[in-house]
C-alpha cells in the first residue's frame, strides 16, 4: 500500500517539478539576456503598458524552446525516476544538457542579421531548470526506494559464553 500511495505521489510531484523548472528557466532567459531591469527602469505609464504587452508576446515565442528544453529533460527525469537517482549534480546537468540541445534544435533568433550570443543565459536557464526541479521533486526520485534509512536494526544474537579452557 506504500508503494501505490508513493507511485500517486509521484505523479503529481514529477509534473510540479517540471513545470516549475521551466519556470525558473524562462525567468532566468528575461532576465538575463533580455535584461529585464533596465528595460523597466525609467518608463512611462504607456511605454510600460506596451513593454508588457511585448514581453508576454516574446515570453510565449521562448516558452517554445522551454518546453523543447523540458520535454528533452524528460528522458533524464525518467532515468532518474526509474534507477532513484538522487542527486543534484544529476538534475542540474540534465537541465544544462537538455537546454544546450534545445537550443542547437531550435534557435532563438534563426533569421537574425547577427549571430545569437546567448547561449550563456540558454546554459543558465538549464542549470536554473535543472536545480529548481530537483529540489521540487527529484531529491526524493525513485517511487520504491524509500527516503530514509532501511528501518530498524535487527537486534543482535544473545552473547555466547565463552567455551571453558582446559588447565
Amino acid at each position: 500500500m506504500d508503494n501505490l500511495l508513493r507511485l500517486l505521489l509521484r505523479l503529481l510531484i514529477v509534473p510540479l517539478g517540471g513545470v516549475a523548472g521551466m519556470i525558473a528557466a524562462l525567468a532566468i532567459i528575461l532576465v538575463g539576456y533580455w535584461q529585464l531591469g533596465d528595460l523597466i527602469s525609467g518608463v512611462t505609464e504607456i511605454e510600460a503598458v506596451a513593454l508588457a504587452d511585448a514581453l508576454t508576446t516574446a515570453a510565449f515565442a521562448m516558452m517554445a524552446i522551454v518546453v523543447l528544453m523540458g520535454g528533452i529533460a524528460l528522458i533524464g527525469v525518467l532515468f532518474a525516476e526509474a534507477f532513484a537517482v538522487r542527486s543534484w549534480v544529476f538534475h542540474v546537468a540534465n537541465g544544462a544538457v537538455s537546454a544546450m540541445i534545445a537550443a542547437q534544435i531550435f534557435p532563438p533568433y534563426p533569421d537574425a542579421p547577427v549571430p545569437f550570443n546567448g547561449m550563456l543565459y540558454i546554459l543558465g536557464a538549464g542549470l536554473a531548470g535543472g536545480l529548481v526541479y530537483w529540489a521540487v521533486a527529484g531529491w526524493s526520485a525513485g517511487f520504491w526506494k524509500p527516503l530514509g534509512p532501511a528501518g530498524p536494526a535487527a537486534p543482535l544474537p544473545p552473547a555466547q559464553p565463552a567455551p571453558p579452557t582446559a588447565p
